[in-house]
């Protein structure tokens, strides 16, 4: 076999090689991107979000992919951007863990006046469905939201239990449990509902005063932890440009990227310690 057909053999084989590496790549990364954008759709309208599918799957590929392409153009490296795509793939996750941490903060604010709410309504001797339709009038988003969907499954003939469980596996948080739990005892034991809800609102009432006084007390540590994190990332970055030769091995070298990995390891742990140390839960 002469030495033109082998080298005309292998080239052609290794297009055929990138060119099904690049195809399962695709479908690979078009089947994760529909998966996380099913997950991402179905979740946003449990937070009552909605959102186009095409626009979801079109951000979360832009996100998986942008980062590895800003990191390949800061560090000039293949290794770290390859790196950062984990990273990139847990970014939509985190956003959205991130807004539905805020609705549920948002829920836990509103929670106590909507109690008093209907306390009041209770006592001005209407019925607690209509108690709950004058609390879902005068109340605002998310709270106004999660209270309509209990009262249009208890206009739906749903058991007035069963709807509450509902609306605790829509809201799994300790202080609307707390509530869920008082309007359940007072409606099987036959008590003072709306005395029970005005304590259980009073409680709540304290509980985030209290947790407003701790985050206050470690806001100034939750900042150093922030800042401290940030800090070396960005004299890094600011040496990679005003010094491309003597940071050229910290990117280039096996060395450099054992270093890398190090700082990233110590970094992660150094804020996750901080983080610990300031999240007082109450």
């Amino acid at each position: 076999m002469s030495l033109p057909l082998i080298l005309s053999l292998v080239f052609f084989g290794s297009i055929f090689v990138a060119w099904m590496i690049a195809r399962t790549a695709r479908s690979t990364l078009k089947t994760r991107s529909m998966q996380m954008a099913g997950e991402i759709e179905s979740s946003l309208a449990d937070a009552f979000v909605f959102v186009n599918r095409q626009k979801t799957v079109a951000w979360s590929m832009f996100a998986m992919l942008a980062l590895p392409v800003i990191a390949f153009l800061i560090s000039h490296s293949l290794l770290i951007a390859i790196a950062t795509i984990p990273l990139a793939l847990m970014l939509p996750k985190k956003f959205l863990a991130r807004m539905r941490a805020k609705r549920i903060e948002m829920l836990e604010k509103q929670l106590p006046d909507a109690l008093l709410m209907m306390a009041g309504a209770l006592r001005a001797g209407v019925s607690f469905p209509i108690a709950l339709e004058s609390t879902v009038h005068e109340s605002a988003a998310p709270i106004s939201q999660e209270l309509e969907l209990l009262m249009r499954e208890i206009r739906l003939g749903i058991d007035l239990d069963i709807a509450m469980r509902n609306a605790e596996k829509r809201i799994p948080v300790p202080d609307f449990m707390m509530a869920t739990a008082a309007i359940t005892i007072a409606r099987e034991v036959g008590g003072n509902l709306a005395e029970a809800l005005e304590s259980v609102a009073d409680t709540l009432r304290a509980k985030l005063q209290m947790e407003g006084k701790i985050k206050a007390l470690t806001s100034q540590g939750r900042m150093q932890g922030i800042v401290m994190t940030g800090l070396p990332l960005l004299v890094m970055v600011a040496l990679r440009f005003l010094e491309p030769k003597a940071m050229a091995p910290l990117f280039s070298e096996p060395v450099g990227w054992a270093t890398l990995g190090v700082i990233a390891v110590m970094e992660f742990l150094g804020y996750k310690s901080i983080s610990k140390i300031t999240n007082i839960d109450v």
